[in-house]
C-alpha cells in the first residue's frame, strides 16, 4: 500500500485484500460473543436468582432484533467501521464521531473485562497464579498482550487463529450445556428473586449483565473492508453467529446457576469449573477451566481485531489522528492495536486490588453501557433511512438499546459518559485542524 493511502480522507475507502470469509467472519462473532461471559457470568448474576431467566429472555430477543437491524445495515454500507460507519452516514461527522470514540471505549474496556477472565480461567487450573490481586492481574495483562500479538501479525493470521480457537471452545461448550442442563436443580432458582429489588428492577439490572455475555453481535460489521463479498457475507455470518452464540451461552449459564449454591457462585472466579466438578469430578472442572482459558483467548483475539478496525476506520475519514490509520504491508494498523492494548492494561492495573468477580462486573457494566450508545445509534440509522422494510425490528431494538442503557446503573453510566465526554477535545482539535 502506498503512503497516500493511509491518509485517505474517503469514508467509502476499502482494503484490496480480503482476507477473511463466511467461516472466518462467522467465528468472529461467535468468538467474540462466547469468551469470558459464558463462565464468569454466573457468579455476577447469583445475587439475582431465577429472576435472571426474565433477563435472558429479553436480553436474547433484543439481541436478535440487533442483528438483524445490523444485517440490513451491513448490506446497505459494506464499510470497515461497523456502528460508526451506520452514525455518520446517517447523522453526519459529530454523531459518528461520538459513536466511534464510545464504541472504542467498549470494546477495550470488554477486553480488560476478558483479561480478566482468561486470569480466572488460569486460577482455576492452578491456584498460585491468581493467589494475590497483583498475580492476578499480571496473568490478565499477559493474556491480553498474547492476543495482541497476533493480532500484530495480519488481519489473516489473527482471522485463522480465531477460526481455530472458536471451534476449539464452542464445541465442548455445547456439549457441556446439552448435558448438564439435565442436572438443573430448581431449588437454586427459590426464592425467585434474590436480590433487594423489585421485580422489575431486578430485570432490568439482569438485563444489563446478560447483554455482556451477548455483545459482539456487530462484530462482522467492523472489518467489513477486510470480508469477501460483505453485502452478503456479513448479513449472513451476523444471524448465524448471533443465533448460534446465545443459544449455547443461555443454557450454558442457567445449568451453572441450577446446579452450584448462590452462596458458593458469588464467589467463585470459575462457576462454570466450579459447576462441572460437581457433576462429573476434580478432572471435569481442570478441562471445563481449559476450555474457559482457551474461550477468553478467542474472545480477546476477536475484540484486539475490532479494537484497531474502529478507530482504524474513522481516522481514514480524518476524526481521529492520522496516526491510528497507518498500516503496515500487512494492512495491520499497529498503532490502533498498541493504543488500545495499553488503555486495557491501565483499566486492569488500576482496578487490581478489587477481587476478580467485582472487577469483573465493574468492567463488564462499563463496557456494555459504553456499547449500547452504538447499539442505539445504530438501530436509529435504519429508522433515518427512511425505508419501511424492518423499520419495526429498528424499533424495537431501539428501544431494547435504551432500557438496557439505564440498567447498567449509575457507577457505570457516570464512567461512561466521562470517558465519552473525554473524545470530545480531540474532535474539536480535529475539525480546527481541518
Amino acid at each position: 500500500m502506498s503512503s497516500n493511502a493511509d491518509t485517505d480522507d474517503s469514508p467509502t475507502r476499502q482494503v484490496a485484500a480480503r482476507p477473511l470469509g463466511l467461516w472466518s467472519a462467522t467465528a468472529l462473532v461467535v468468538g467474540s460473543m462466547i469468551g469470558s461471559g459464558i463462565f464468569v457470568l454466573p457468579a455476577s448474576l447469583a445475587e439475582f436468582g431465577g429472576v435472571s431467566l426474565l433477563g435472558w429472555a429479553v436480553t436474547l430477543s433484543g439481541a436478535m432484533m440487533l442483528a438483524l437491524t445490523f444485517s440490513k445495515l451491513a448490506t446497505r454500507w459494506p464499510q470497515s467501521g461497523g456502528p460508526y460507519v451506520f452514525a455518520r452516514n446517517a447523522f453526519g461527522e459529530t454523531p459518528g464521531f461520538l459513536v466511534a470514540w464510545s464504541y472504542w471505549v467498549s470494546v477495550w474496556c470488554a477486553n480488560a473485562a476478558i483479561a480478566v477472565a482468561f486470569a480466572g480461567a488460569l486460577g482455576a487450573l492452578c491456584p498460585p497464579l491468581t493467589a494475590t490481586p497483583m498475580r492476578a492481574a499480571a496473568c490478565a495483562v499477559g493474556g491480553l498482550w498474547l492476543c495482541a500479538g497476533v493480532n500484530l501479525m495480519g488481519v489473516r493470521e489473527a482471522g485463522r487463529v480465531q477460526l481455530l480457537l472458536t471451534v476449539l471452545k464452542f464445541v465442548p461448550l455445547l456439549a457441556f450445556a446439552g448435558i448438564a442442563i439435565w442436572w438443573v436443580d430448581g431449588a437454586h432458582f427459590v426464592p425467585f428473586n434474590r436480590s433487594e429489588l423489585s421485580m422489575s428492577g431486578a430485570v432490568h439490572a439482569t438485563v444489563a449483565l446478560t447483554l455482556w455475555a451477548l455483545l459482539g453481535l456487530e462484530a462482522a460489521t467492523v472489518p467489513a473492508g477486510s470480508i469477501d463479498n460483505p453485502d452478503r457475507t456479513v448479513p449472513r455470518a451476523t444471524v448465524i453467529g448471533t443465533l448460534l452464540a446465545g443459544v449455547v451461552t443461555v443454557l450454558a449459564v442457567t445449568s451453572v446457576l441450577g446446579i452450584v449454591p448462590a452462596e458458593s457462585l458469588k464467589h467463585s472466579a470459575a462457576p462454570m469449573a466450579d459447576a462441572a466438578g460437581l457433576l462429573w469430578g476434580h478432572w471435569a472442572a481442570i478441562g471445563i477451566a481449559l476450555v474457559a482459558a482457551v474461550s477468553c483467548l478467542g474472545a480477546l483475539n476477536g475484540w484486539v481485531l475490532i479494537s484497531a478496525q474502529v478507530p482504524l476506520a474513522a481516522a481514514r475519514d480524518g476524526l481521529l489522528p492520522a496516526v491510528f490509520a497507518r498500516v503496515d504491508r500487512r494492512e495491520t494498523p499497529r498503532f490502533s492495536i498498541l493504543a488500545s492494548s495499553v488503555l486495557a492494561t491501565a483499566l486492569v492495573l488500576s482496578n487490581y486490588t478489587r477481587s476478580l468477580v467485582s472487577l469483573f462486573t465493574f468492567s463488564i457494566l462499563l463496557s456494555t453501557a459504553a456499547t449500547l450508545l452504538p447499539y442505539f445509534a445504530g438501530s436509529a440509522a435504519w429508522l433515518r433511512t427512511g425505508e419501511s422494510k424492518g423499520r419495526v425490528i429498528a424499533f424495537i431494538a431501539l428501544l431494547y438499546s435504551a432500557y438496557a442503557l439505564l440498567g447498567t446503573g449509575h457507577e457505570a453510566l457516570l464512567w461512561g459518559g466521562i470517558l465519552l465526554l473525554s473524545g470530545l477535545p480531540i474532535h474539536l482539535w480535529m475539525r480546527l485542524k481541518r
